[in-house]
């Protein structure tokens, strides 16, 4: 078998002639490792930053390199990510891809300096040959392990991500909940909402991250069974027509469907309340195929109460009904609206008033419920909460 290409086999053909540039090597091990971190001290200002055991490790692991070099360049077998294995897997976490290039360049730069200060003339030249090939080896080593560490951490950090938007989904957001989210750098007192959409068949969600983020929304995202549910956070989260807009611009990442946006809350631990709201709109947005591809769940009340959603009832019943029983001359004339096919003419024969009387009320109706009776679809809203409102009694 060929030697491997720099090692002392492949550069030096009589072999007492490497073993002596090993040996003397070898013994110039403990003057090039305290010059190696004495570089480390002066070129890198994050170097002298670091904590005392942080910087020890650092001192183990140029000294792993250096006499990683010794024993590569000797020829014997020698894998090049066990100089890594010295530090413990913490150090990948305190120590960025950077610096770890920061601390290979160094140290190959302060033996290749030392090469020449130290060992005498004739074995300088295979030395260099050595180190070149030996630096490329661990630059490598060094890109394999932060890649795989990336790798897993970006793996943990998905099934952290799903477990997070399964509890929302399931109103189970604890203390637990929170501290994982926390974790992937969530602020969990920033306003939420949740939109859910049919989910594609291939993966999307690094994408979808990517292209929320341009328009200021952060997003935890997993898909489950058919549908992809976003829970969506960050500056651009705040109106709720806005909010909607933008998750209506992500509509390329989910297959053709509606999108269903749900109400904005105060953290995440409010979110399930939007959750909530989102999926019973999606389930019932297909009763309101005319609607836009992108809802919010409150623009499909009527659709989410008849489909049993008892939240949507209670809203419909609670909340705008009583605003207009508090009016009984509001309540008539929306009544009368409705029943004389929005006829303004009609409905003030029937309540015995002057039409502009009735434009009146009509837009009273408006201010105090935020539905407009000579809408067709508000409309249809305004008369689902007064039955509802009335059954309720």
């Amino acid at each position: 078998m060929d030697p491997r290409p720099g090692t002392a086999p492949a550069l030096i053909a009589s072999s007492r002639a490497r073993s002596g540039v090993v040996k003397r090597l070898t013994g110039a091990t403990s003057a090039m490792n305290t010059a190696a971190l004495a570089a480390m001290a002066s070129r890198h200002d994050w170097f002298t930053r670091l904590d005392a055991e942080s910087r020890s490790w650092i001192g183990v692991l140029a000294r792993a390199g250096i006499d990683g070099f010794v024993t590569w360049f000797s020829g014997a077998e020698f894998e090049p990510e066990s100089v890594f294995a010295a530090a413990p897997r913490a150090m990948a976490r305190r120590i960025t891809l950077q610096q770890t290039v920061d601390l290979v360049r160094t140290t190959t730069d302060v033996v290749e300096e030392q090469i020449q200060h130290l060992l005498p003339r004739g074995d300088r030249q295979p030395l260099q040959l050595g180190i070149v090939h030996y630096s490329r080896e661990i630059a490598f080593a060094a890109a394999t392990i932060y890649a795989r560490a990336a790798e897993a951490r970006g793996a943990w950090d998905s099934r952290i991500e799903s477990t997070i938007v399964d509890a929302i989904v399931r109103s189970e957001t604890d203390e637990s909940v929170l501290s994982r989210a926390s974790t992937l750098g969530w602020d969990t007192e920033s306003k939420v909402c949740v939109a859910i959409g049919p989910a594609p068949e291939s993966s999307v969600v690094d994408t979808i991250r990517r292209a929320a983020a341009k328009v200021g929304i952060e997003l935890l995202v997993a898909p489950q069974g058919d549908r992809l549910v976003m829970i969506a956070g960050g500056p651009g989260v705040g109106d709720p027509v806005e909010t909607a807009e933008r998750i209506g611009g992500l509509q390329e990442f989910f297959d053709p469907g509606r999108i269903v946006v749900g109400p904005i809350v105060d953290g995440l631990a409010g979110a399930p309340k939007s959750a909530r709201a989102a999926a019973s709109g999606y389930r019932a947005a297909k009763a309101w195929p005319e609607g836009p591809s992108t809802l919010l769940s409150i623009d499909l009340l009527p659709e989410r109460a008849l489909s049993g959603d008892g939240h949507a009832r209670r809203t419909l019943a609670s909340e705008i009904y009583p605003s207009l029983a508090a009016n009984k001359e509001l309540l008539d004339t929306c009544v009368g609206f409705l029943d004389h096919g929005s006829s303004m003419e009609a409905t003030a024969r029937a309540l015995f008033v002057h039409p502009n009387t009735v434009r009146y009320r009509l837009k009273r109706i408006l201010d105090v419920t935020g539905y407009d009776p000579s809408d067709a679809r508000e409309a249809y809203i305004l008369r689902m909460a007064i039955t509802l409102g009335r059954l309720q009694g």
